[in-house]
């Protein structure tokens, strides 16, 4: 009885701290290192909102400027060790990812704003996790990197930002990728844990409202791996585990059939958007 109370308290709190003062989105304009970053643009045919819009635009000042300038910019720091994983030699085949890929300024450019893609292989979606995954298993004789061990986030903000600027679009026709949206659509919309949200809960229904100190965006990803300033470099997998972990729920694992068809759903969510990857938050 006593853990009902205390789970029942904290969902009242947890409501009553959504339901708390609205602060609208800023209207700023953000330009990265001379590149202009779409942080507003029309939604998509059959999107709940009319506008799509950055998670950018709904933090402070401060940290909107730390995304303007890459010297400023902490999550950098990981692009510049990915470039290092980029062009060292990894398994038996003796190849680097620039064996094959060679400058990734070219070779990657808007590869990061059009996954996940369907991989016929698996029949599933791939993201830029698992497709770097492929490669070294299949191309370079190289073990693949588990979720979050060291060069996974690195490697994959290096990719991303690549397409620094480029338009998110990806290809709901290819494959099996339409089921695999709607699939994340149903996870995105139910609710689970001990406090009954869903990701709508916070990012659709009390879009634009404040949660304790925090400003409650639209949930986009076309800035991941982002840089928070709390807890430093972070995937998309690893936000969503953490937002499923804070409505005390059971976090699915990482790249699981659950998680990747959500990524599909909350990545066409942000569709005309630019990749701003490594973005900071807070």
């Amino acid at each position: 009885m006593k853990r009902l109370l205390m789970a029942g308290a904290a969902l009242a709190a947890a409501f009553g701290a959504v339901q708390g003062g609205m602060a609208e989105p800023v209207d700023d304009t953000l330009v990265i290192d001379e590149t202009p970053i779409v942080t507003r643009t029309a939604a998509p045919e059959g999107h709940p909102f009319d506008e799509v819009m950055s998670g950018w635009l709904f933090r402070e000042s401060e940290t909107r400027d730390l995304s303007r300038d890459s010297f400023e910019n902490p999550g950098m720091i990981a692009v510049e060790d990915g470039e290092a994983l980029w062009n060292t030699v990894m398994g038996t085949e003796g190849k680097s990812c620039a064996t094959c890929h060679e400058d990734a300024a070219v070779s990657m450019k808007g590869v990061g704003a059009n996954y996940p893609k369907w991989d016929a292989d698996s029949g599933k979606p791939i993201n830029v996790e698992l497709q770097i995954n492929k490669c070294l298993t299949e191309q370079m004789g190289a073990e693949a990197i588990g979720f979050n061990k060291p060069g996974q986030r690195e490697l994959t903000a290096y990719i991303k930002h690549q397409s620094l600027g480029d338009p998110v679009s990806i290809d709901l026709s290819e494959g099996d990728m339409q089921s695999w949206w709607e699939k994340g659509k149903e996870v995105y919309y139910t609710r689970t844990g001990q406090l009954n949200l869903a990701c709508a809960s916070c990012h659709e229904t009390a879009m634009g409202k404040m949660i304790r100190a925090d400003h409650l965006s639209q949930g986009q990803v076309n800035g991941f791996p982002t840089y928070r300033l709390k807890s430093g470099l972070t995937s998309i997998h690893q936000r969503f585990r953490g937002c499923i972990r804070d409505t005390r729920a059971e976090q699915p694992k990482a790249f699981s059939d659950e998680l990747m068809a959500l990524e599909t759903y909350v990545t066409w969510r942000g569709t005309g958007l630019s990749v701003e990857t490594p973005a900071v938050r807070q």
